[in-house]
């Protein structure tokens, strides 16, 4: 990837925030750290034995901050290879591109990105302005002015980082 990984890591720390004990998330899953869902992912034995604890130590005391950092860089580095092995083509983009892509997979799971088929059409094109202003995965209509699109959280910062660079770039 482009992008420089310690800013993107602090980046989705600061949208995402940082619980170093085990907690709910607002879909009721527990979670821990920088978003780390310890239901669907988990604690690998890797992570175990580089962080120096069980997971009942974990679940009891909870992580360090760099222990945090650690799990979320590890989760993005999943997403990031997820997100390349189905679209290859995200390698080709700038950097802010790809840190847009890679947050909204860490927030929803490269699975559920991948359904948003106009957003990837209009990527594969290098039709920026359509990705920017139309995209709902679940929604047929052509000139699409319904919010649904709203509904996932992609970083204002990349966004407003975006919008101050507003010049056709070619992937």
């Amino acid at each position: 990837m482009k992008y420089e990984l310690s800013e993107f890591v602090k980046m989705v720390a600061k949208h995402e925030g940082m619980v170093l004990e085990p907690y709910k998330d607002s879909l009721g899953i527990s979670t821990i750290g920088i978003g780390r869902n310890l239901e669907d992912r988990g604690i690998t034995d890797t992570e175990l034995d580089y962080i120096g604890k069980t997971l009942e130590d974990i679940l009891e005391v909870g992580l360090t901050e760099e222990e945090a950092y650690y799990l979320c860089m590890n989760d993005i580095a999943i997403v990031e290879k997820e997100l390349l092995e189905r679209k290859p083509i995200v390698n080709q983009l700038d950097q802010v591109r790809q840190m847009c892509l890679v947050d909204m997979g860490f927030n929803m799971g490269v699975p559920r990105l991948m359904k948003f088929v106009k957003m990837w059409g209009a990527i594969e094109v290098g039709d920026f302005y359509r990705c920017e202003t139309c995209e709902c995965y679940d929604c047929d209509c052509e000139d699409c002015s319904c919010d649904c699109h709203h509904n996932d959280r992609v970083s204002t910062d990349l966004h407003d980082r975006h919008d101050s660079d507003k010049q056709d770039t070619k992937i």
